[in-house]
């Protein structure tokens, strides 16, 4: 492991389940949410394969159900299911209600990509709204709950997508420019990106680390908003099975050898290196990692939900 760049055994091609062979987190309690499909099944799957109490936070409570079925006939854990809506505050507020365990994992995985222009009660921007102010709320709100544990770790997801996309702090909410989905949909993951910056800026003295992973480009339900013409317009990524996208989060999540180290933009199950233009498809721009802007974004996102009307 180098002293700047942390770099792992583990590559593109590993899956959650290689992360966490003999990893034992038994005792510990997980939340992944959109744990329903994709990845997130499969962050959960191998939390739990390895001794964690695993909650799936999702708005399908069905979807969930099933899900949780199938992971406990798997792994032999019982898998809780709990409903969270992340566009919905009120949701938010009664999820970190009714914690009252201490935390020591919490995978931000949900999200919600390239959606027609759609916004919350608040006149959020649906995706600003969920993938970033949502689980903003949610970490925080669970913040004690964390600290609690002792150690404690949490992963939030981000993309590729966020290298075209600093945030534009005047106009967070596209209420001035016109919507553009793909751009949204960036900048709600530098946000995220962003916000594992300063969060572990903040909370490393409380025995929190925070970090944000890019899974890669991953075949799930998260693209069922893009066209053929979208497709179309993307770069020929090299598509990873679920098992392989949840390896990031996993590792981060779980991975012994990561105590500790917290404020890091990883993909590939290593950190990642400056974004360039000759490695278009890889790396973390400088806007993602930038404390200033992360700094900025945390007192923007606590004065949104500051002045959000309560229901």
């Amino acid at each position: 492991m180098s002293a700047d760049r942390v770099t792992t055994p583990f590559n593109a091609r590993s899956t959650a389940s290689d992360v966490v062979a003999g990893v034992d987190l038994t005792g510990q309690r997980a939340i992944v949410t959109g744990a329903s499909s994709g990845i997130g099944v499969e962050t959960a799957r191998a939390l739990a394969a390895a001794g964690a109490e695993v909650t799936l936070a999702v708005r399908n409570g069905e979807a969930g159900e099933r899900t949780a079925k199938d992971i406990q006939a798997t792994t032999g854990q019982l898998v809780r299911v709990v409903p969270l809506d992340l566009s919905d505050q009120g949701s938010v507020a009664a999820f970190v209600t009714a914690w009252k365990d201490p935390l020591h994992i919490l995978v931000n995985n949900a999200g919600v990509s390239a959606t027609p222009e759609m916004r919350t009660p608040e006149g959020w921007e649906l995706q600003f709204a969920t993938n970033h102010l949502g689980h903003f709320a949610l970490t925080t709100g669970l913040h004690r709950a964390l600290a609690a544990a002792g150690r404690a770790r949490v992963v939030s997801l981000s993309s590729i997508a966020h290298v075209q996309a600093p945030i534009v702090f005047e106009d967070i909410n596209f209420h001035e420019r016109p919507y553009d989905r793909l751009l949204a949909y960036g900048e709600s993951k530098t946000a995220t990106a962003l916000f594992a910056v300063e969060a572990n800026r903040r909370w490393a003295g409380d025995g929190i680390t925070v970090n944000a992973a890019n899974p890669g480009a991953v075949t799930t339900n998260l693209g069922r908003h893009l066209t053929e013409e979208d497709y179309a317009q993307l770069p020929e990524y090299d598509f990873k099975n679920p098992e392989q996208g949840a390896a990031t989060s996993v590792l981060l999540a779980a991975w012994p050898q990561l105590e500790g180290i917290g404020g890091r933009y990883f993909e590939d199950c290593n950190q990642a290196a400056r974004h360039t233009a000759e490695t278009p498809l890889s790396g973390v721009a400088d806007h993602a990692i930038d404390p200033a802007a992360a700094e900025r974004l945390w007192q923007v996102s606590l004065d949104l939900l500051a002045d959000a009307p309560r229901g």
